[in-house]
């Protein structure tokens, strides 16, 4: 989870929305890293979970990620647990909530839905204080200074 918060702290430091993740293979190694890209990319799809999984993905030559881990610093979405689940990472360790777009219980259960093909283990509260203080200092200067600094609104 250090290494999830340390791309947390690299997307903060270039105005993104500092998410960080990385994912682990079966025996430990990291395999796939991603912090928040979609400012820089213009990708509505660039979360930090989606680089990992991308790289992840790249890195063992195979769509499907079955014995892996991933470690992110703020709740997947829906989208990024999605894909997390089309995947089939087996265990999903996220530090802060999010109470407004959270696919793990912050704002909907996905990954409880018993209805879907695959399901994931999920876990919370790893790094919690030190995800959400980066998120807390990161929107608190964006308020500050009005808004992003990127052309976001357009």
């Amino acid at each position: 989870m250090q290494e999830a918060l340390a791309q947390a702290q690299l997307a903060y430091n270039l105005g993104e929305v500092p998410v960080g993740a990385v994912i682990v293979d079966k025996n430990g190694h990291i395999i796939g890293r991603g912090y928040n890209r979609t400012i820089i990319d213009q990708d509505p799809t660039a979360h930090a979970e989606v680089v990992a999984l991308r790289m992840a993905a790249q890195h063992l030559n195979n769509y499907r990620l079955p014995h892996c881990r991933l470690y992110v610093t703020l709740e997947p979405c829906l989208m990024c647990l999605g894909a997390v689940m089309c995947a089939r990472i087996n265990h999903v360790i996220f530090g802060a909530v999010d109470t407004k777009m959270g696919a793990c219980g912050g704002t909907v259960s996905l990954h409880a839905n018993h209805q879907l093909n695959h399901h994931t283990h999920v876990s919370s509260g790893i790094l919690q204080q030190e995800s959400a203080e980066l998120l807390r200092r990161f929107f608190k200067e964006r308020r500050k200074n009005n808004g992003f600094k990127s052309q976001e609104t357009r």
